[in-house]
Parts: C-alpha cells; sequence; structure tokens
C-alpha cells in the first residue's frame, strides 16, 4: 500500500512538474518582439540633490504610478490589465506591459494575444460600439472635450462624463501626495505649479496651471503630468491621454541652448512658405532646455519612448508664452547608442558613416521641437485651430511639420555660425538615419505616420541614393531643395486646415514601399533594436530608504509607495 502511494505521489508531482513545464512555454515570436526593445537604467545621483528634492522626487514618481493606472484605465481597464498579467506566458506579460495592452504598438497595433481582435479606434474613451452617427448626434458641447470620456449611461444613451469624475477614485490617491509635496517643497515657482496642477487635475481647468508651468524658470526639478497627448485617440483625435515625466535639469547643456527663443520670430519669418501660413508670432516666452529623466509613466512610457517635450499644447498657451521644449538628454544619448548608430552602420554608405554624430542628433531632435511652436495655430481665414480641422489627422502632420521645420532651422543656423561643432552634412545625414530608425514606429503611430511620408517624398526629390547593396547616400545638393518642398507642403496643409486632402495623402503615401521594408527587415535580423524600455523606479535611484510601503495588500508594481517615512 505504501508503494502504491509513493507512485501515486510521483506520478502527482511529475504531472504538476509537466503543467508547471506548460505554464512557463513561451511563444517564441513574443520573445522576439520584447527582445525589440533595448532595456536602459534611469540612472541619476541622487546625491546631488537636496533632501527635500530627494522627497520630492520620491513623490512624484508614486503620483506618476498613479498616472499610470489611469492610463491603463483608458486603454483597456483595469479587469483586461490584471487578466493579461495572470497570462501563463510571461513574454506576453512583459510585451503587454511595453504596450499598456494586447496591441502591438510598433507593428500596425496587431493584436499579438490570443482572444483579442482588432484594438478599438477609440479605445476606452468611448463606448466601442458607438456609431458616429450616435455622436454626431449628442448635444452635449464637451464632447469633444479632451477632458472628457463618452460612455453610455443605464438606458443605454451616450453621455459625457469629464475626466476628474470618471477617474475620481485614482485623483483622490494623487490628490493626498501632492498635498504632501506642496508642504515639502522649497522651491517657490515649483511648489505654484503644484498647487494650480493639483487644482487642475480635480477640475479639468489646466490652462492656468500651464501657464504657471510656462514661467517655472528657476527649479531643478520638474514634474510634467496629467492629461496631455491625443496619439491614442484614433477615432476623432479629442481625448488626452495620461502620463508624467520626472526629471532633473541639466544646467550646463540648457545654458547652451538659453537664446535660441529669442530667435523664434525670425526663424518664423525664415520658413519657405507662401507668408499666410506663418503670419502668426510665436511667442517668445519659450524656453529650450535639457533633462535628464529619471522616470517614465502612462501614455509616454508606452511602446516607443519619446526623447523630447514640447508643451503645453493649449493653442491659446502657446499664442501667449510659446511653448517649453524640454530635451531628455540621457534618453536621446541611449537611443542613439543603442539604435540609431546600429542603424547607420548597416544602411549607411561607409563613406558618410562620420557625419552620424551624437551631437547632429541632439540638434534635429532640440529643433523638432522648437519647431512645434512654428506655422500657425489657426486655419487660415477659418475660426477653427488646425488640431479641429485636422481631426485625427492632426497629430501625423504636426510631426511631420515639426521635423522637417526642424531640419530647415538647424540647416540655417549652422550657416548662420550659431550652432556650431556640427556641419549642414552632418545634420542631413544624421537626419537620414534617423528617418530610417523612426519609419520602423509605422503606419498607425503620428511619428511613424510622419516620417514615412517623408522618407517617400525625399526619394521622389534625389535627396537620397540606395546603392545596389542596400545603403542610403544623401545628395547634399538634392537633400536643400526637398527639405524646402516639404516644408512648404506641410505647412499649406496645416494652413489650410482641408481635413481630406490631409487624409488622402497620408493614406497614399505614408506607407512604406517593398524595398524600405525589405531594408528594415535587415535591421531585424541584426537584432537592432527598435526602440528601448526602462528599468527605473524608486528602488533604481535609491530612495526607497526614505518612504514605508502602502499596508495592505500587495501591489503589482514593487515600486509602488504611499507616503514619507515620519
Amino acid at each position: 500500500m505504501k508503494k502504491f502511494h509513493s507512485i501515486i505521489l510521483c506520478l502527482a508531482i511529475m504531472m504538476a512538474g509537466i503543467v508547471n513545464l506548460q505554464a512557463q512555454k513561451s511563444d517564441p515570436a513574443i520573445e522576439g518582439k520584447v527582445k525589440q526593445y533595448a532595456t536602459v537604467p534611469l540612472k541619476y545621483d541622487v546625491g546631488q540633490l537636496e533632501p527635500d528634492e530627494q522627497e520630492l522626487m520620491a513623490l512624484f514618481i508614486q503620483i506618476a504610478d498613479v498616472m499610470d493606472d489611469i492610463y491603463w484605465e483608458q486603454t483597456v481597464g483595469m479587469a483586461e490589465r490584471n487578466k493579461l498579467r495572470r497570462t501563463a506566458d510571461r513574454n506576453i506579460v512583459e510585451f503587454a506591459n511595453i504596450n499598456y495592452g494586447p496591441w502591438d504598438r510598433l507593428d500596425g497595433n496587431k493584436p499579438f494575444v490570443p482572444g483579442y481582435g482588432p484594438r478599438p479606434a477609440g479605445l476606452n474613451f468611448y463606448p466601442k460600439d458607438m456609431k458616429k452617427s450616435e455622436f454626431d448626434a449628442l448635444k452635449d458641447p464637451l464632447k469633444t472635450s479632451p477632458y472628457t470620456i463618452v460612455r453610455r449611461n443605464s438606458k443605454g444613451q451616450l453621455e459625457v462624463v469629464p475626466y476628474h469624475k470618471a477617474y475620481e477614485r485614482q485623483l483622490r490617491r494623487a490628490e493626498e501626495m501632492l498635498k504632501q509635496a506642496i508642504g515639502i517643497c522649497k522651491n517657490e515657482e515649483l511648489r505654484h505649479y503644484l498647487e494650480t496642477r493639483l487644482a487642475a487635475l480635480t477640475s479639468d481647468a489646466y490652462e492656468k496651471s500651464d501657464l504657471i508651468w510656462m514661467d517655472m524658470k528657476k527649479s531643478r526639478l520638474d514634474f510634467v503630468f496629467g492629461p496631455i497627448e491625443t496619439y491614442d485617440d484614433a477615432l476623432y483625435g479629442y481625448k488626452t491621454a495620461y502620463e508624467a515625466f520626472v526629471l532633473v535639469k541639466d544646467e550646463e547643456w540648457s545654458n547652451r541652448l538659453a537664446h535660441f527663443s529669442q530667435m523664434l520670430p525670425d526663424m518664423q519669418k525664415s520658413l519657405p512658405c507662401d507668408p499666410k501660413y506663418k503670419q502668426e508670432k510665436p511667442g517668445t516666452e519659450s524656453d529650450i532646455n535639457v533633462y535628464d529623466v529619471v522616470y517614465y509613466a502612462g501614455q509616454c512610457n508606452a511602446g516607443g519612448k519619446t526623447i523630447a517635450i514640447n508643451l503645453p499644447n493649449d493653442e491659446n498657451v502657446q499664442l501667449q508664452k510659446g511653448t517649453r521644449r524640454l530635451q531628455l538628454k540621457n534618453v536621446m544619448q541611449a537611443k542613439f547608442d543603442e539604435i540609431l548608430r546600429p542603424i547607420a552602420n548597416t544602411l549607411i554608405v561607409k563613406d558618410q558613416l562620420q557625419n552620424v554624430t551624437f551631437d547632429a542628433f541632439f540638434n534635429n531632435v532640440c529643433f523638432h521641437e522648437v519647431a512645434h511652436g512654428l506655422g500657425v495655430k489657426n486655419v487660415v481665414g477659418g475660426k477653427e485651430t488646425v488640431r479641429e480641422a485636422l481631426k485625427n489627422q492632426y497629430s501625423a502632420w504636426e510631426e511631420a511639420k515639426a521635423d522637417i521645420c526642424g531640419l530647415f532651422m538647424v540647416q540655417n543656423l549652422i550657416e548662420k555660425g550659431e550652432i556650431n561643432g556640427v556641419s549642414v552634412e552632418d545634420a542631413y545625414i544624421t537626419y537620414m538615419a534617423g528617418l530610417l530608425r523612426s519609419v520602423r514606429f509605422g503606419a498607425t503611430e503620428a511619428h511613424g505616420i510622419a516620417n514615412i511620408m517623408c522618407f517617400n517624398y525625399m526619394k521622389k526629390q534625389g535627396a537620397f541614393l540606395r546603392t545596389e547593396d542596400g545603403h542610403y547616400m544623401v545628395d547634399v545638393k538634392k537633400m536643400r531643395k526637398a527639405i524646402e518642398g516639404w516644408a512648404a507642403l506641410v505647412l499649406e496643409t496645416e494652413g489650410t486646415g482641408n481635413y481630406e486632402n490631409a487624409k488622402s495623402y497620408a493614406a497614399k503615401n505614408g506607407v512604406v514601399q517593398p524595398e524600405l521594408q525589405k531594408d528594415l527587415q535587415k535591421l531585424s535580423s541584426k537584432n537592432i533594436p527598435v526602440d528601448i524600455r526602462f528599468e527605473q523606479g524608486i528602488k533604481q535611484l535609491g530612495l526607497d530608504g526614505m518612504i514605508k510601503r502602502e499596508q495592505g495588500p500587495a501591489k503589482v508594481n514593487d515600486d509602488k509607495y504611499l507616503r514619507l517615512r515620519p
């Protein structure tokens, strides 16, 4: 009998082992997708900060985690998030965390988890079964607000709900921690911004806090958080997604760029387009500064990671004061080292490789952000803003404008001696390598569409040649002419606000052609990352000693905390 029991026990152990092995199985295709993202640690020597700044940084990261939770709510909902995280295949879990859902953001938003269909164009901003005719018939003027969701009430009718009501539970947690941060903040400018941002989170009235943020010049720490970008609303382009960046200013690099803000009116006048498409005067209170990022959360952490910030998006604020351009140097450097340089080594002709430099990459990205403030914000001869007129096409065209007008400015500033250590050839050839990097974002992401349109335009104009062995060579003279032509076309598209023209052009020209697809596959075969992901958090920064964990059930993210140590 004992022998029989032993046999049964052994069989049970073996079966458990088999089940466990099955649970640990992973799809090699998904594992390959995870590896497309190079892992980069976000570190910072917090010993350089004052004690109150260290405490603020820890609180900012916790508030950022609340923004992260709300973003999950906006994409798939918390129940679906938890379901994805319970999936047996750990690579699927990891890739779902990178994409904030079961759709691959860098591969046309294709579902990669069994059981999921196409990504809803409106995510959770609108009911998935909502027809456009229903939305058009809805009389509530707040339906197009960036800070509302549309859902069905108990009678099945559409209703509009403000963000501060829809996400009240999460925002209450953020409010508690923001009050702590305000209480310990010694920098007057930062404290004033946090106070007004707190009011904005609980009222959805963000203009005042945006204006205060524009005036924040002397704080070493910065905290960008709240509902900001509209990229995820592929249905109408109205709704903003929650996100957060925790930043530390690099004073040395910032001082190098300080004087460019005052040059914005002259830059606007120099744009290569019809004068009516550059008639507005850009604000000169903008600043251009350089930061190291220590934490990403929410929309900015999903899929491809942004390497610069140009905010606020509010057109009224932009016309009054301009925008702040924040260059994220440590992440820029990581993308240059991990992605851009290997791409150049693979696809740029050998004779032009010496022209691919980090300084050129930095300047191209920097003036991409500056260029967001150029052109017009309101349709020429119309009553709508460009954003309103172009709807879900706006993001791609705005990124196209920033890209090409930024390069145009870099070229002019180099020739005027305002940018040193970089040649026009460096700017052009590094831009070409950058195009090959960005088109990998795909034709469903705004930056990807913008760069594919640019690539196809440049190709038609002969701005570059592709050699028989599959390398790209920039024709400097033709590149200059192509830059001016593409800039004029993009500025006119925004200035006229013609939605149908913008849509049809993007549909025809925002497509990766077979030859380019073949070259992109070459990059994949060499295991060159498509983008990066982060090792980040309170532990990573060595700040866990100053706070205590929240009491109660364990959090999914072990780096989530609630309050400072007394």
